[in-house]
């Protein structure tokens, strides 16, 4: 009985310990929109920095999707129920810097914590999209990407065509389409995900064309779209008419997620989407064997285009929550910076490697050499010296915006306006859209 007893205490007592270490810990909430495959791959980087150190917990909740994160975010902060960290993708970044007083700046967390912060070390198009006019970082960079050029070779092989060189000019999409089609190796030349951000945004920034007013948005909020330029509008007319002769098939608004398997099934030779697509592109192109290139261009436009720019998310600190939490935060970033870390998941999911170390320990394990093509798309964004116009973009209520430019695009598509007509219309529409924000968060 006493023996007993002995244990039942001695249980207790273990128990009750356990208890007060994990109480002792700190849990710092996480927000995210990643489901699937690359939310399991976030949560065992959380997983990772928890069994790294005793104090703090990262505690990752899936919210939907990006969108959907970022409105409960919004309420959440209303409610004073918010998350410490919350990811926010690219088109949210206005509206998160508009937010007065719900935003902790990352490189003011880092410092307030005394962990390492030398933003010299991040990929300098990715911390330059999420920096204010000061240079300073704002948001914590993640889950970075850019559009690339994924294309079948062996449809390529079969139309006659060299398997191992892509089309770099849209001259050349052009030419190889037909060569394709006309052969009959594939129904179609392309396709692609995103005409807003892909053939709308990053078109621009690849040929040094502004986008807005402002630094494309990054001066301020009186800023206005100004992307209805002869470039932007003949490329709406080339798509138009490529799709009447076959070339290019339309993926659908948004991300377009009618051209994937467009591609997969073989029926389009070429597709153009982000750079994160890259290990679905190979999961699901199992019949055929993948080539990787950049965007292509308009050569009588620009003799050496530009870089592209950024899609993704980034985790942003929100305020209202306490010192210790911040602490945690603090610390997790410094973790989620280390090379090991990024390199990791940059590998496996495609994303890029925020910092330059990550990258260059993926050189000197060789991955990039035993990958071909898995170093487009740091190689494209990272091309030349960025410029006001190849930056980045920045306007609050981006989402919206990229809603019209989808509406306008079909009704080009449809006939009824011509590509100036369109993009004409866009900029009309988005620019109300930015009045609506602006007088919304003076």
């Amino acid at each position: 009985m006493v023996r007993h007893s002995f244990a039942a205490g001695l249980a207790a007592l273990t128990v009750a310990l356990s208890s007060s270490i994990a109480l002792a810990q700190t849990e710092v909430t996480w927000w995210h929109a990643m489901g699937g495959e690359l939310g399991t791959k976030l949560e065992e980087i959380a997983a990772g920095f928890n069994a790294s150190q005793s104090d703090y917990v990262v505690t990752p909740v899936f919210k939907g999707s990006y969108a959907e994160t970022l409105t409960a975010a919004i309420a959440a902060f209303r409610a004073n129920e918010q998350p410490a960290i919350v990811q926010v993708f690219e088109v949210g970044t206005g509206t998160m810097m508009a937010a007065k007083g719900a935003v902790y700046p990352v490189y003011q967390l880092m410092a307030d914590n005394n962990q390492p912060w030398d933003p010299a070390g991040f990929l300098a198009p990715v911390t330059g999209y999420y920096s204010d006019t000061d240079g300073n970082i704002l948001s914590m960079p993640f889950n970075s990407s850019t559009p690339i050029m994924y294309y079948n070779k062996d449809v390529f092989e079969a139309a006659g065509l060299d398997r191992e060189v892509a089309p770099k000019t849209w001259a050349e999409v052009e030419e190889f389409s037909k060569k394709i089609v006309e052969s009959g190796a594939a129904s179609c030349g392309f396709t692609s995900g995103w005409v807003s951000w892909i053939q709308t945004e990053n078109l621009s920034a690849i040929h040094d064309l502004p986008y807005g007013t402002l630094q494309n948005g990054f001066g301020g909020l009186a800023t206005e779209f100004t992307f209805n330029g002869e470039t932007q509008a003949r490329h709406w007319d080339n798509l138009a008419k490529w799709s009447k002769e076959g070339l290019f098939r339309y993926g659908g608004p948004a991300g377009g997620a009618d051209a994937p398997p467009l591609f997969y099934t073989g029926d389009c030779a070429i597709y153009m989407n982000s750079s994160a697509s890259r290990a679905g592109v190979i999961a699901n192109a199992a019949g055929f064997e993948v080539g990787f290139a950049p965007l292509p261009y308009y050569d009588d436009v620009i003799a050496e285009p530009k870089n592209s720019i950024i899609g993704g998310a980034t985790l942003w600190v929100l305020n209202g929550k306490s010192a210790e939490e911040y602490a945690g935060a603090a610390a997790f970033f410094t973790y989620l910076s280390q090379p090991q870390v990024q390199a990791d998941w940059h590998q496996f999911t495609g994303y890029l490697p925020i910092t330059n170390a990550a990258f260059e320990l993926g050189q000197s394990q060789g991955y990039y050499e035993a990958n071909p093509g898995s170093d487009i798309a740091i190689e494209q964004i990272t091309r030349g010296t960025p410029s006001d116009n190849s930056k980045g973009i920045r306007f609050g209520n981006l989402t919206q915006a990229r809603d019209v430019i989808d509406q306008e695009f079909e009704a080009v598509l449809a006939g009824s306006k011509t590509g100036q007509e369109g993009v004409d219309a866009a900029v009309a529409r988005g620019n109300e859209i930015l009045r609506e924000f602006e007088a919304a968060n003076q």
